[in-house]
């Protein structure tokens, strides 16, 4: 084994030596003299490392923060000595039974002449494994990579958690491998990921549900009254004039198609629901037809004399027409009450609620129209909130939202405030009934700082910005704070963890998941570089094809004197030029995908 001149020794396992002892004690700090002597890489005690002081019967752990060299004049003798400052994490003691336990937190604090020693690597493995079933192993320590990192799942999940760190630091992988530990180890849970960049396709293979804009269905009456107007003005401020409308007339649309139904149910009832006995109110998540409201907006502007009140429904029936018939919006509006009162079919889907259901839905954000993602993100977490209080969380879920300061930014101008409101609610209450917060953000310090309180477990990986180690910092107990000091320099994959769902706070490395589990933006491939010209222009024509056809009704993607270009597929089926530019696309991107994980 290597050694090295400037170590600092320490006692193997079961020994001690007697000038390794406590010089200094201040609150969760200890100071501990050491002698410069040579010694082995195991040994050789820096920052990072482990220590344990002998205090009475128990033996108190601590991390080493900062090694210093004794200046000459304390020094009584000719020996250098050198002085370690470690931070108390927890205690080994004896239970009834004589078996050694460790737990967090210190009983008793150290004297001063207390012998101290290093911690080898089999210790560790003992106080990280732990006795719990929960444990799982999610890398390795950087000081010793022969010992495994562990989470308590349950803890970490329960208490809630937040992976921080710049971009490009692995933020994305790490949080794959651990959702991954997850799902393994407590299989009632559901996941739902809100993946802001499209980049976890691959990580779950068959067992994650892929949600994006052409296959989600959130209908338009599932969103509350603030969520719908904030999807109606695109997130600018609303109309008041046309907000009172809609406010009016959206409980009496819900009576309509109430009483519509009762009447196909029960053609002999002969009472119909008053819109004041319905008690339905504009946020109830009950269906109702947009023609019916349509309908109701049009027949009182008729009523109407004054030439600016009806201007002002006007405006809102071509406000709620365009957005209706923009294709973007689908998700909202196609077959929305298709099938009647779809709500509990639409929970199933969504969260994977079915037995033996696939565990993981992840909710492709990027596939939808920007204007629309903060009131979708809100709605889902708010239904996420709402499902868990009403079942009294017999289904426990795991949201976990990327990019998570967008949505819930600590400046109150910034951003959509029901979102903010929606996460909020969950990390404050949510674990009362079975609903659950994982947040990724490379911004920490643009996050709510309410939000973030809530978080129990912290996952720091590399952060330069000052605001975001300050907020860091204050977030974490003061026994850890110190390590806190390595954030700006860990490498890509390394990370502290903090708090309730590590064995001890710790620096370490996220295991490495195989080429085609990890995290990607499904958009980041680019073109093959043997693509020949002539293909090249035939791409660019495609992509302007899929453009227009994106944002433009199935009935007008042509004009009326042309009809539109068909192609038939290698599937015997015949698609429009629309379609067509859809497969010339994939199919690149396919070739495109295939040489990258290739190299």
């Amino acid at each position: 084994m290597v050694e090295h001149q400037n170590g600092i020794a320490q006692a193997t396992s079961g020994q001690s030596k007697p000038d390794c002892h406590v010089c200094s004690v201040k609150g969760s700090e200890a100071y501990i003299e050491l002698p410069i002597v040579r010694t082995t890489e195991e040994l050789r005690t820096t920052v990072g490392k482990f220590m344990a002081i002998m205090a009475g019967t128990r033996e108190l752990l601590g991390v080493v923060t900062e090694v210093s060299l004794k200046t000459p004049h304390t020094v009584s003798g000719p020996e250098l000595k050198a002085i370690a400052r470690v931070d108390l994490v927890g205690e080994i003691s004896r239970d009834e039974t004589g078996r050694q336990r460790f737990r967090r937190g210190v009983g008793a604090y150290p004297a001063i002449h207390d012998r101290a020693r290093i911690i080898n690597s089999e210790q560790l493995r003992l106080i990280f494994r732990g006795n719990k079933s929960t444990f799982a192993e999610i890398g390795r320590l950087h000081n010793d990579t022969s010992v495994p990192a562990y989470v308590d799942v349950e803890n970490l999940v329960t208490k809630h958690f937040a992976v921080l760190g710049s971009t490009g630091v692995g933020k994305s992988s790490g949080l794959a491998v651990i959702l991954r530990q997850v799902i393994r180890t407590w299989r009632e849970l559901r996941v739902l990921i809100l993946d802001h960049h499209n980049e976890y396709g691959s990580v779950f293979g068959d067992q994650a549900n892929l949600v994006g804009a052409k296959n989600l269905r959130l209908p338009f009456w599932l969103f509350n009254f603030e969520e719908f107007s904030d999807v109606l003005y695109a997130g600018k401020p609303p109309v008041p004039a046309e907000q009172d409308i809609l406010s009016e007339l959206i409980p009496l649309a819900k009576t309509q198609y109430l009483n519509r139904r009762q009447s196909a149910e029960r053609p002999s009832a002969l009472r119909k629901v008053e819109p004041r006995q319905s008690g339905f109110t504009a946020d109830t998540p009950a269906p109702y037809l947009m023609q019916d409201l349509l309908a109701l907006i049009d027949e009182r502007m008729g009523k109407l004399e004054n030439r600016s009140s009806r201007m002002t429904h006007h405006r809102l029936i071509g406000r709620i027409e365009t957005l209706k018939n923009d294709p973007r919006y689908a998700f909202m509006f196609a077959n929305a009450t298709v099938g009647g009162d779809t709500m509990a079919t639409i929970l199933t889907e969504l969260f994977r609620l079915e037995a033996n259901g696939r565990p993981v839905t992840v909710i492709q954000l990027a596939s939808l129209p920007i204007e629309v993602v903060d009131a979708v993100v809100c709605v889902i977490s708010r239904l996420a909130f709402d499902f868990g209080m009403w079942s009294d969380g017999a289904m426990p879920l795991l949201l976990v939202c990327e990019e998570a300061h967008r949505f819930a930014a600590a400046d109150p101008s910034v951003g959509f405030l029901p979102s903010k409101s929606a996460l909020s609610r969950i990390a404050k209450e949510g674990r009362k009934y079975g609903v659950y917060l994982g947040l990724v953000t490379q911004r920490p310090a643009e996050l709510d700082a309410t939000i973030i309180s809530q978080c129990n477990t912290l996952f720091a990986m590399r952060m330069a910005n000052e605001r975001d180690q300050a907020l860091l910092k204050s977030a974490v107990s003061d026994a850890t704070a110190n390590l806190v000091d390595f954030v700006p320099s860990l490498g890509t994959g390394e990370v502290i963890g903090f708090g309730e769902g590590m064995p001890l706070p710790v620096q370490f490395v996220f295991n490495r998941l195989s080429e085609e589990l990890l995290p990607r933006s499904e958009a980041a491939a680019a073109l093959p570089r043997d693509l020949n010209p002539g293909s090249r222009r035939e791409f660019v024509n495609a992509v302007v094809e899929r453009w227009r056809g994106s944002i433009m009704s199935h009935d007008q993607s042509a004009p009326p004197q042309e009809p539109a270009a068909v192609d038939t597929g290698s599937d015997g089926h015949v698609r429009t030029s629309a379609g067509a530019a859809e497969d010339k696309i994939s199919r690149a991107l396919q070739m495109a995908r295939r040489e990258y994980l290739g190299r």
